[in-house]
């Protein structure tokens, strides 16, 4: 395959990936935005292994069958619940795969000075282009190799510490070294210092200390983020992987890849920009911080929680015109979406208003909510965004809450010394009756105590969710 057709299938492929981007902002598009993406991978797979300078391709083709194989595997394996942390898990191969790469190259790059000019003129490949280059061409692409590793790096163990955290394996917990901010700082400066070095023509030695070091950064920086932060992380390593892939394209002299990086970078960043704006927080707090921070004694709650039963819930639902359902974390960990559009089939098939309430950081991962009512079939259009839907609570008559704590928490609206003050939250206890599904009366993943739970509107329906609505299913007329 000449260079101008694999110019073409990787301008068709950055096309695709731009289609598939764009589909996924909506429910309705998103199944065929996906597929767009799968092609687009598709031809930029098949033009890079057939394109022109590349050996090997029987080893390339035999692991990328490994490859496939193993990740039918692990799809195969892997529930929606635990979609949040496979996500970060594979952000850390991207990272990883940054870090690799960019060794290669400086392995490349210093056997090919080391040869004559002779042997030079008989490279092929990404070796024959190194060789054509200037000492200022050179420089740069010490630059690129030193910004892909150190980011793949920061990544790599970015991701597998989010990866632990969301799997239950690491404490959810902020947590950091004495000095932590310090040694963050520290490290970052003397990577700039190894970047200037390894530049002026130091050995691998440098690439490798600044390796040590990013890796650190990654570890501590994540570690350091509470876990009520942890869909933000997500979205931001999905950027960094993004940021990597682009500079090891320039790295390679990809063009897609470059692209392809650059999407992804900027969409994660966009995305993580969207999510603090929802939480009411900086970015740069988010990343410095762990789970917001207090100045004075949380309020104390008063009252106490009331349980009541399906029978009572059902009741209510039955004499009720409008139903808001919030759904949350427990939802996932129970797979009670299927009952719960069952739920929304039956009360919408008795004349009642039925809607969804979605928090944009509800869940482990953003749109976490919204994937899992679109596998269970819920109706697009019933399902909307916090802002769209926050000011009718109080002209519905019951809503239910299932497994979500910090989004309806109206402590970030009343008590300025909660960790969450001024995170905007669905203000569900606006409502005639909140019904609250929950397995115990133990506080959310951030830790936080809800108020809601004790306002005099509010009833717990205790027990996991799927098997709690599926008591109300029969009693629903």
């Amino acid at each position: 395959m000449n260079i101008g057709i694999v110019s073409a299938a990787y301008i068709a492929a950055a096309v695709l990936f731009i289609l598939s981007l764009g589909g996924l902002s909506g429910q309705e598009s998103a199944k065929r935005a996906v597929w767009y993406g799968i092609v687009g991978m598709g031809v930029a797979v098949a033009a890079t292994i057939l394109g022109p300078g590349v050996g090997h391709v029987w080893l390339v083709v035999l692991m990328i069958l490994i490859g496939a194989a193993v990740g039918w595997y692990v799809a195969g394996k892997v529930q929606m619940t635990e979609m949040p942390q496979l996500v970060a898990a594979l952000h850390s191969f991207v990272g990883l795969a940054a870090v690799f790469t960019g060794f290669n190259a400086d392995i490349e790059l210093r056997r090919v000075l080391a040869l004559d000019e002779t042997a030079r003129s008989a490279l092929t490949g990404f070796a024959a282009i190194l060789a054509h280059k200037t000492g200022v061409e050179i420089s740069i692409l010490k630059v690129e190799v030193f910004l892909g590793v150190f980011i793949g790096a920061v990544t790599f163990t970015g991701s597998v510490v989010a990866f632990g955290k969301l799997a239950g394996k690491i404490d959810g917990k902020a947590t950091k070294l004495p000095g932590g901010h310090a040694l963050n700082a520290g490290a970052a400066i003397l990577s700039l210092l190894l970047l200037v070095v390894y530049c002026q023509g130091a050995g691998l030695w440098a690439l490798l200390l600044m390796t040590l070091l990013a890796l650190f950064i990654g570890w501590h920086l994540i570690m350091g983020i509470g876990g009520a932060d942890m869909p933000v992380v997500v979205s931001m390593l999905n950027s960094y992987s993004g940021w990597a892939a682009a500079a090891i394209g320039f790295t390679l002299g990809n063009d897609l890849l470059i692209v392809v990086g650059a999407l992804v970078g900027s969409s994660g960043a966009i995305l993580s920009y969207i999510m603090c704006k929802a939480m009411n927080r900086s970015f740069v707090s988010v990343i410095l911080g762990g789970f917001g921070s207090t100045t004075g004694p949380a309020q104390v709650i008063e009252g106490e929680q009331v349980a009541i039963d399906a029978g009572g819930v059902a009741a209510a639902l039955n004499d009720a015109d409008s139903v808001i359902i919030v759904p949350g974390y427990g939802m996932a960990v129970a797979q009670a979406q299927q009952s719960i559009s069952e739920l929304t089939r039956k009360l919408r098939a008795a004349g009642k208003t039925v809607r969804f309430a979605i928090h944009p950081v509800a869940g482990r991962l953003p749109g976490h909510m919204n994937v899992l009512l679109a596998e269970a079939k819920v109706p697009y259009d019933i399902v909307l965004e916090m802002d769209e839907i926050n000011e009718d609570f109080p002209e519905t008559d019951v809503v239910i809450v299932v497994g979500s704590n910090d989004i309806v928490n109206p402590a970030a609206q009343d008590d300025p010394n909660s960790p969450i003050a001024g995170m905007p939250v669905l203000e569900v206890w606006k409502a005639r009756q909140v019904f609250v599904s929950k397995r115990g009366q133990g506080a959310g993943y951030s830790g936080i105590e809800n108020p809601l739970f004790f306002k005099e509107n509010t009833r717990m329906f205790y027990g996991d969710a799927k098997a709690s609505v599926d008591k109300l299913l029969p009693q629903i007329v």
